[in-house]
């Protein structure tokens, strides 16, 4: 099997209240309709549903699974679009905290789910929301649409006069998880925490190793003893009756976030006369709110909330060593409560499946803040499963038009650069400019060269999506999504697009189930040997000896189509290649502990492409070129079964697709010379002619 990933050096590119099943020193939580009119609360008695009445979600089934609930899985995915739309204004986020507040009936904490969450897919893990210090639970509304297509979502609601102790809401929540991993032991528990709930759930974590639970903490509040917060206990002990020290006014001294967050948003969303307008509502709203909060957290409250955060903390860090769930952790860098992206990489650091994403310019309040998507986070940190391992492909769920537009604005400079020419094969052996050529019926396996680099990949990938609307599942380097240890490779997150336009990590169970779901799947045989050649290896294939995929793509009748891509002589020149490196000591011994990061592959194998070292070859740049994709004629292996037993005849097919890629990539070189856009400079006066949105042309046909 080969691998696409090599571009490991390329940048980027419901609330339903739940009487708990078992007795404890909190008791029943008794369920309480709140009346609300300007937002829906699903309110319940009942029990959780048992067992028999849920899917036991088996990973037989899982590997089994038919097209229509793959279908499913998309479909979830393009109905909880459109996120842009589904922003919930910091008007109505205030109003409805202030509501739930002022009319809770007090009582012990409990779960509510919001009715926008809907109906979640079958199987959906159940996913659990930690709220922060203050209570109310609705920390999350941004994301319930979204989140409620793809979870069974349940948020905590802690009352404000509530006085139940830290240890005590951990049992409450741990008894929450072993009911329903009782109920339902094959799928996994999420448990979403904020400040103070990422404490929570680090804390119940290290009480539960024996159940399947996935933890995502946004600033975790397991700084507390380091952060600006720490201070306020004492004081609030000799400060005089008289002073206002409620916890709003103490935040509006410590923090600009809440107006920070409704100006950066308003700005980016609307134009000067409709966000003064909307700014205007927002600052009333969040004036009214916390006078609210004035009322109900009066000092003693905040005395409360401040030891709760201290215990909170302590007890989180001591039971730090026995947390062994797989973990994210979400950092942002202008957090002005807390030192949250050293404490990210602290618990990265002591958690052994921990993984961090960094917010340089957020806030505290993460969640809130425009532009910040989770359902997104957690698809491109690979972290969505429905069952005990993640399944690449059923697990799978395609790019929203509004991520996919993210991704290709963050990498329109790559297309800029190169603007690259698309070439594909009609049936009747006609090539045509564009992509007309490649089938949109899968399955399809699109075989190539891979470029220094992979350079070629954010083009070919972006522009089949935007003119085919057809998703290419890349076979990639194992590298993308897990270290043997940590060290010296590139972060995890540098390859959160690729995991959202659906790359999968290398290996015969995922390519089977690629080829089996009908899936356009690029794949690259000489893999990461090829990406990083040597000088003078441009254009040289460096397949492995033995035919890897013909006879997976015979046995599901999969379409296989050459192509070639030709212009990495025109964007750099390799000066400083693996074996000018291994001469010298020092890049030797990097090479040597960068390749003991990473997974390995083809250990079996022979010949160059066995050589999988990581390295980063020495390139000098040039002036841009231009890219040029050319796609052969499909070559059909339905009805070919006869080939898949025999051998000889499997490899003559492999000869044979490897020779039409040499082919394309000939044809190419050949005609480049001819296109009179070649270099970036006629390219950029063409445009300014006729349009930077413009098609540039190039050689004829």
């Amino acid at each position: 099997m080969a691998a696409s990933g090599a571009s490991l050096f390329l940048s980027n590119l419901s609330p339903a209240f739940r009487r708990d099943s078992t007795s404890s020193s909190l008791g029943n939580l008794k369920s309480t309709r709140i009346s609300t009119s300007s937002w829906r609360l699903a309110v319940s008695t009942e029990q959780t549903p048992s067992t028999s009445t849920r899917s036991d979600f088996s990973e037989r089934r899982r590997l089994d699974m038919g097209k229509d609930e793959l279908e499913a899985v998309a479909s979830a995915a393009a109905t909880s679009e459109d996120p842009a739309v589904e922003r919930r204004s910091f008007k109505e986020y205030f109003e409805r905290s202030k509501e739930l507040i002022i009319r809770s009936d007090g009582g012990p904490p409990r779960w509510f789910t919001p009715l926008e969450c809907g109906s979640p897919l079958a199987n959906s893990p159940l996913l659990l929301f930690l709220p922060g210090v203050i209570g109310v639970g609705l920390g999350l509304i941004n994301h319930h649409h979204r989140l409620g297509k793809i979870f069974e979502m349940w948020c905590l609601h802690i009352p404000a006069k509530d006085r139940t102790p830290f240890t005590d809401l951990a049992k409450l929540v741990e008894r929450t998880i072993r009911s329903e991993n009782h109920r339902s032991p094959n799928r996994p528990i999420y448990l979403v925490g904020e400040s103070f709930g990422g404490c929570l759930a680090l804390a119940v974590a290290a009480c539960t190793p024996d159940i399947d639970l996935v933890l995502i903490l946004a600033n975790p509040a397991s700084s507390f003893s380091r952060s600006q917060l720490q201070p306020l206990i004492p004081l609030l002990d000799i400060m005089p009756d008289q002073l206002n020290v409620s916890l709003p006014n103490m935040l509006r001294l410590m923090t600009g976030d809440p107006l920070r967050m409704a100006m950066d948003s308003l700005l980016e969303r609307f134009p000067l006369q409709q966000t003064v307008g909307e700014l205007s509502q927002d600052l009333v709203s969040i004036s009214s709110y916390l006078s609210v909060l004035s009322d109900v957290l009066p000092r003693e409250t905040l005395r409360w909330k401040l030891q709760m955060l201290k215990s909170a903390s302590a007890v989180s860090n001591s039971r730090l060593h026995a947390v062994k769930a797989q973990t994210l952790i979400l950092s942002s860098g202008r957090d002005q409560l807390l030192p949250s992206q050293e404490e990210g990489e602290r618990l990265c650091r002591a958690l052994p499946k921990c993984e961090i994403r960094k917010f340089s310019d957020r806030g505290h309040f993460l969640f809130l803040e425009d532009g910040i998507d989770l359902v997104t986070i957690i698809k491109g940190a690979g972290f969505y499963r429905r069952g005990k391992y993640i399944d690449y492909v059923s697990d799978y769920m395609p790019p929203t038009p509004t991520e996919f537009g993210k991704l290709y604005d963050e990498n329109r400079w790559i297309n800029a650069a190169t603007s690259p020419v698309m070439l594909s094969t009609l049936e009747d052996g006609k090539i045509v400019r564009g992509l007309a050529g490649i089938p949109s019926a899968g399955p399809v396996l699109l075989v190539g060269y891979h470029m220094l680099l992979g350079l070629e990949l954010v083009p070919l990938i972006t522009n089949i999506y935007r003119e085919r609307n057809i998703l290419l599942r890349g076979i990639a380097h194992p590298m993308t999504f897990m270290k043997n240890k940590q060290g010296k490779l590139p972060d995890l997150s540098l390859y959160d697009t690729f995991r959202i336009m659906g790359a999968v990590p290398v290996s015969g169970t995922n390519f089977y189930k690629l080829l089996s779901s009908k899936s356009h799947v690029l794949l690259y045989p000489g893999g990461m040997r090829e990406a990083l050649h040597r000088k003078g290896e441009e254009y040289k294939l460096i397949w492995p000896e033995q035919s890897e995929f013909v006879r997976m793509a015979i046995r599901f009748g999969a379409k296989i189509i050459p192509f070639g891509t030709v212009g990495e002589d025109d964007i750099g020149k390799v000066v400083f290649d693996y074996d000018d490196l291994m001469k010298i000591p020092y890049f030797k011994g990097e090479i040597e502990e960068l390749t003991n990061e990473a997974v390995k592959l083809r250990t079996d194998a022979n010949g160059d492409v066995a050589n999988q070292d990581v390295h980063l070859p020495g390139v000098l740049p040039k002036f841009p070129g231009r890219f040029y994709f050319y796609f052969g004629k499909p070559i059909e292996t339905e009805g070919r079964k006869l080939e898949l037993k025999d051998r000889d005849k499997s490899h003559e097919l492999y000869l044979q697709v490897k020779s039409e890629v040499q082919k394309c990539i000939a044809y190419l070189k050949e005609k480049r010379e001819n296109d009179p856009y070649r270099n970036l400079i006629p390219r950029l006066i063409y445009q300014t002619i006729h349009g930077f949105t413009a098609e540039v042309p190039t050689f004829e046909l």
